[in-house]
């Protein structure tokens, strides 16, 4: 049987990209949740490959060239978020969008994917919301209907906004259990 607490662990994640290329990460935030309360949070902005933005990125999450100028690139920071993604059920809102990027960003700078021992299963808040009859299933539609602070497209208030509707829906799962 599994407890509540082996469900209520997790890493929600967000990225943040510069252009439309997915290995483009220029921010990623990571919050990692244990027993239903939030222990880490990290963000931290990544250079570009190139530090290369497509304008339309920028006015959507407002990093700009200027912004990753100096700093680190994913590789760089790759060793932190392996530290928090590590043996962890990983969770995005649109899952795919998130996943794509860290393993293009990985092979990119010529990480194994087999370096970072991920959790084989993801969870989509977008697909969970979905099937439990919100539409739209956009973070923020999620987070308005549900009176979550978010400050959209700033990857720490993504990933903290996609940690609480997670959190919600596993709550909700083990009030099920209980009746």
């Amino acid at each position: 049987m599994t407890g509540i607490s082996d469900i209520s662990s997790f890493a929600a994640i967000d990225f943040e990209t510069a252009n439309y290329r997915s290995h483009s990460a220029c921010a990623v935030a990571i919050v990692n949740v244990e027993d239903f309360r939030v222990v880490d949070r990290y963000y931290t902005l990544i250079q570009p490959p190139k530090n290369q933005y497509y304008q339309g990125f920028c006015e959507l999450h407002g990093i700009y060239p200027k912004d990753t100028l100096d700093a680190p690139t994913f590789d760089q920071v790759y060793n932190d978020i392996h530290e928090r993604l590590a043996d962890r059920v990983v969770v995005a809102h649109n899952e795919g969008f998130d996943r794509r990027v860290l393993s293009s960003s990985m092979l990119y700078y010529d990480l194994s994917p087999s370096m970072l021992d991920l959790h084989k299963r993801w969870e989509c808040t977008v697909k969970i919301y979905r099937k439990k009859g919100f539409k739209p299933c956009t973070l923020d539609a999620c987070c308005i209907r549900l009176d979550i602070p978010l400050e959209h497209h700033h990857a720490l208030s993504d990933a903290e906004a996609c940690a609480t509707l997670y959190m919600l829906h596993l709550q909700n799962a083990v009030v099920r259990q209980c009746l």
